[in-house]
């Protein structure tokens, strides 16, 4: 058995997988594992170097079209950051909850890869 940490729409899951023959698990066998303490996303804004700052990163791979937002703008939640696009899609990338936009982390025509910090807000 092997015990993984998943991340869903910020949402952390602590599931165990059972090693097997390859042979294909019934789906009633399947359960939802019960979500993890909140402590795990709360740490990447530590990491980020923003003392209670909030990180806006990625959902995925693209290129950086516009930036909507500057550093020291106050936001509120919704409002568009930036806009980056993603196979041939342009995805307004919001801010998550109200606040000031201590950085923008990169710059319009900059690749970006999924997970990379776009911006941060106190």
């Amino acid at each position: 058995m092997k015990n993984y940490t998943i991340t869903v729409n910020g949402n952390v899951y602590q599931v165990t997988v059972e090693e097997g023959t390859g042979a294909a698990v019934p789906a009633a066998a399947v359960s939802a594992a019960a979500p993890a303490p909140a402590a795990a996303p709360a740490a990447a804004p530590a990491a980020s170097g923003a003392k209670g700052g909030v990180t806006v990163t990625a959902p995925m791979t693209g290129k950086v079209l516009s930036v909507k937002a500057s550093a020291g703008q106050a936001v509120k939640k919704g409002d568009v950051l930036l806009v980056l696009e993603a196979m041939k899609m342009e995805n307004d990338i919001v801010a998550p909850q109200d606040g000031t936009v201590a950085s923008i982390d990169c710059a319009a025509g900059d690749s970006v890869e999924t997970g990379a910090v776009l911006a941060t807000l106190n």
